[in-house]
């Protein structure tokens, strides 16, 4: 994709092209949205926040005017449009500023919990809200006690699914833009950036404390807590990704292990849990660290 990333770096015109007729695919194509917020990403983190306003203004009003022509709704477009540019623009000034991967990850990460926080200040009837929303996607043929047991139990968690999908989505953003400015400047630079990802045992015995609140108290209490939780899942699946993936490329069959490695995520979500924990658990034991030094002669 280095050709892509060539081609936005020409000049504004062209991250504009890309951006807003990217969005408009991610419509039928929702993955595609990944790499429109990449665009936006590589400008910001490459040129600045202003360069980057000025392509992120500029798609949305190219993006608004296609959606008027060929949908007949500019509103929704440009409201999309937003939703999917402003995030990745924010979080791109604070990594080209900050200069910490980690760090952006946990700020992207309490974004979302901000956001989970205030959607229950809003809304005092989250779960009620999930479930009517659930249930219209639902077959009509579908065995009703079933449905609404599965509904009853997703209903209380949708929250925070959602938020993490978000911030999942925000992330792998960012980090394509990122990798797009390494391949274009500086090569090898986001593999050793991703591969150090870390962060404060401090922060860890905060998200297993916010596991405990959330399986000893009950209500919303437990509700928010477990929503949370989801999120700071996150940020230990991208720690626990970076550890595993420095682990496995220190073995012997590391060439063929780390490449099944990544299929296995994406094949078998339900793996992203043992290496969320691994990731938790890094912070005390540091397995990176001990590699290095077994390596050192």
């Amino acid at each position: 994709m280095g050709f892509l990333a060539e081609y936005i770096m020409r000049g504004r015109m062209q991250a504009m092209i890309v951006a807003s007729t990217l969005a408009l695919v991610s419509l039928v194509m929702p993955p595609v949205s990944i790499v429109s917020s990449a665009s936006v990403a590589l400008v910001t983190l490459r040129r600045g926040a202003l360069e980057g306003f000025i392509v992120l203004a500029s798609s949305i009003a190219v993006a608004g005017v296609l959606g008027f022509f060929l949908l007949g709704n500019y509103q929704f477009v440009l409201l999309y449009g937003m939703v999917l540019w402003v995030p990745v623009w924010l979080i791109s000034i604070i990594l080209r500023e900050g200069r910490y991967l980690s760090l952006t990850i946990e700020i992207a990460v309490l974004i979302g919990v901000l956001g989970v926080l205030g959607f229950y200040l809003y809304n005092a009837e989250v779960a009620e809200m999930w479930k009517h929303i659930l249930s219209q996607m639902v077959p009509p043929n579908a065995p009703v006690e079933d449905v609404q047991h599965t509904l009853d139990v997703l209903s209380h968690y949708m929250t925070g699914v959602v938020a993490a999908a978000a911030v999942f989505g925000l992330l792998f953003g960012l980090f394509l833009g990122r990798w797009w400015q390494a391949l274009l400047y500086n090569p090898g630079g986001f593999k050793q950036e991703f591969l150090s990802l870390n962060t404060h045992p401090r922060l860890a015995i905060g998200s297993i404390v916010m596991v405990v609140i959330a399986s000893l108290s009950s209500g919303v209490i437990s509700e928010v807590s477990w929503n949370i939780t989801i999120l700071l899942f996150v940020l230990y699946t991208f720690i626990g990704t970076a550890v595993l993936h420095t682990v496995f490329a220190s073995m012997k069959m590391g060439r063929f292990i780390v490449p099944m490695f990544y299929v296995t995520l994406f094949l078998i979500p339900h793996a992203m849990l043992p290496v969320a924990l691994v990731g938790l658990s890094d912070a005390w034991l540091n397995l990176r660290n001990k590699i290095s030094n077994q390596q050192t002669p």
